[in-house]
């Protein structure tokens, strides 16, 4: 066979094109974001970095895009020598259309060994598909698919071993460093180069060397479902839940009734799904999900908190009532629990009670927004009126200036015979609505 040292005919190399489009897209990134040549995760998001959030929720195209980008001029300098270096090897010993092959599969198989061993992890470059490179250089080395001498496979081979080697200890010791792509990217390529080497090293039998390649991308493609089904549905609910906030609410509902399907037992999934119709008013189907979260986890008490918020959205404050007793019989010192029984109590005019609740999840800690409100109202109730106007003021401390608010302060104001603090709380609802209005 021609040695990889030969001039071919043909002026430009399946290394040379790779080499170029990395190059092109690192000059497009430049443009792109400015000067620097060091570029932020929200621009190497933009261009296709691989990572978790977006590709395992379906953006699986990363996976591919991720390998021609780079973070900064010394990452893709480094990765293009070794590109030019491997790549050129791996081209004269294989041929140019199982040299393609290799790369991209490899290098899917890299990003895809990074997101499941830490999804959170943006990642870039072509490290992985060279690793890929090596292995398969490895593979077919040792096992003898070559007809070139001895003393060349044994030095080639000793490179090759000691660039893994050192590649792979540099990235533990070093910080920033992607070692999973990296693991991933080596371990299919010794896998293809092996299958490769033993089925289909003739290169005159190109359906049985297909053959091998087509192989090798179902199990990758495999493992790709298997790592989504493992990773990838709180990233599908997270992604859904941003298409809700983009006023997509057909498609974020159908998205997280997708998950809820494929993960019919997670209580996780049922528990967004019933968010998001609880959202939309959709109080029965909430209520539906929630109670399905609940028989998979019956101490999941956020669920149950949100099960008596439907509740009371239903004007069923008895029912509202026993959830968030339930609640604090599972723990007493729960906020939300305190201030969802003291909303049922309220709803069933126990006032003094609901106050005492009320109180309670402040003392606790408890930060929602209109409590003090709600707690001033049942205060006012019971015409007490000095405890209403005080929690008044401290919600308008908490939360700013609402007209609804003012006007309740000014009713207070008004039974407790300060008149001029009543005129002017009314004044200044008057003037925060015609604000609203404006706005």
């Amino acid at each position: 066979m021609p040695a990889p040292w030969v001039r071919r005919e043909a002026s430009i190399s399946l290394t040379h094109v790779l080499f170029g489009a990395n190059v092109a897209v690192f000059l497009a990134m430049v443009l792109a974001s400015g000067p620097s040549m060091d570029f932020t995760g929200q621009v190497l998001v933009h261009f296709g970095a691989n990572y978790g959030p977006y590709t395992l929720s379906g953006d699986w195209w990363r996976l591919l895009t991720y390998m021609f980008l780079h973070g900064g001029i010394f990452h893709i300098a480094i990765n293009m020598w070794c590109l030019w270096n491997l790549g050129t090897l791996c081209e004269s010993l294989y041929g140019r259309w199982t040299y393609a092959a290799v790369y991209l599969i490899t290098g899917v198989a890299g990003g895809l060994t990074s997101v499941a061993w830490n999804p959170g992890v943006l990642s870039v470059g072509a490290s992985g598909a060279l690793f890929g490179l090596s292995g398969a250089l490895i593979a077919s080395f040792y096992l003898g698919e070559f007809s070139l001498s001895g003393i060349s496979i044994k030095g080639t081979l000793s490179s090759l071993l000691f660039f893994c080697g050192f590649s792979l200890y540099f990235g533990v010791v070093s910080q920033g460093i992607d070692n999973a792509c990296h693991v991933g990217g080596l371990v299919s390529g010794l896998i293809l180069g092996a299958l490769i080497a033993r089925i289909a090293p003739e290169h005159d039998r190109p359906l049985r060397r297909a053959g091998v390649l087509f192989f090798t991308v179902l199990l990758v493609a495999g493992s790709a479902l298997g790592v989504q089904r493992w990773r990838g549905y709180p990233f599908r609910i997270e992604r859904a839940l941003f298409s809700l906030n983009e006023n997509s609410p057909d498609h974020g509902i159908s998205q997280i009734q997708a998950v809820v399907r494929q993960q019919p037992n997670s209580p996780q999934a049922h528990f967004a799904l019933a968010r998001v119709y609880f959202g939309l008013g959709d109080f029965p189907n909430a209520e539906a999900e929630f109670k399905r979260v609940l028989e998979l986890q019956p101490q999941y008490a956020r669920a149950r908190v949100e099960l008596g918020m439907v509740y009371l959205s239903e004007n069923r404050p008895e029912d509202a009532q026993d959830a968030f007793t339930q609640v604090l019989a599972q723990n007493a010192d729960d906020g939300s629990g305190h201030y969802g029984l003291g909303l049922a109590l309220s709803a069933q005019e126990k006032h003094q009670q609901a106050i005492a609740e009320f109180k309670t999840a402040i003392g606790l800690g408890a930060q929602f927004q209109g409590i003090y409100y709600v707690m001033g109202q049942n205060c006012a109730m019971l015409k007490s009126y000095d405890e209403a106007i005080a929690a008044y003021l401290s919600e308008r401390d908490k939360s700013g200036d609402d007209p609804q608010l003012e006007a309740a302060l000014a009713e207070a104001y008004q039974a407790k015979g300060m008149l001029q603090q009543a005129q002017d709380a009314r004044a200044k609802a008057s003037q925060l609505k015609s604000e609203q209005h404006h706005d």
